[in-house]
């Protein structure tokens, strides 16, 4: 599991880059060709969007996200394992929620040919399809954790 979320973190750096370089040439398009942009936005949005569902398993990972330890800090280890697990269980809760919906939400964009309705219009599952497999993985992260015990 920890591969998987090392390889997702990458490619959540390269979606992250992506995004960047459509914004750079759609400031291009605009401000120095003075052409209208169609596509560029979107993109981005959906591309910045899922680089964070996707790299959220790696973040988990490296212990990377925002963490008030005060409390914790100030327990002894027992204390502090047990309120770790029954945070895991939380986090895996809402997670295998939100997995549950994603997996819901892109069979149904897929199935019923959903479009984005923009300008663009492209088929909207593809833009979905980050928050699913992200979730899934974050889930699979957050058991991976609670195996190992914490950290």
């Amino acid at each position: 599991m920890d591969a998987l979320s090392v390889v997702t973190g990458v490619v959540a750096g390269v979606l992250l880059c992506l995004g960047v370089l459509a914004v750079c040439h759609m400031v291009f398009m605009r401000y120095v060709l003075g052409e209208s942009t169609v596509w560029q936005t979107e993109f981005t949005t959906y591309a910045i969007a899922g680089a964070m569902l996707l790299g959220a398993p790696y973040v988990l990972l490296t212990g990377g996200h925002v963490a008030v330890t005060v409390l914790p800090d100030a327990l002894s280890e027992t204390p502090r394992k047990i309120m770790s697990l029954i945070a895991s269980l939380f986090g895996l809760a809402f997670c295998l929620a939100l997995t549950y919906g994603a997996w819901i939400y892109v069979h149904e964009a897929y199935t019923m040919d959903w479009s984005t309705g923009t300008v663009w219009n492209p088929p909207l599952w593809p833009a979905v399809v980050p928050m699913a497999v992200g979730s899934t993985l974050l889930s699979l992260q957050y058991v991976a954790e609670m195996i190992r015990g914490g950290r």
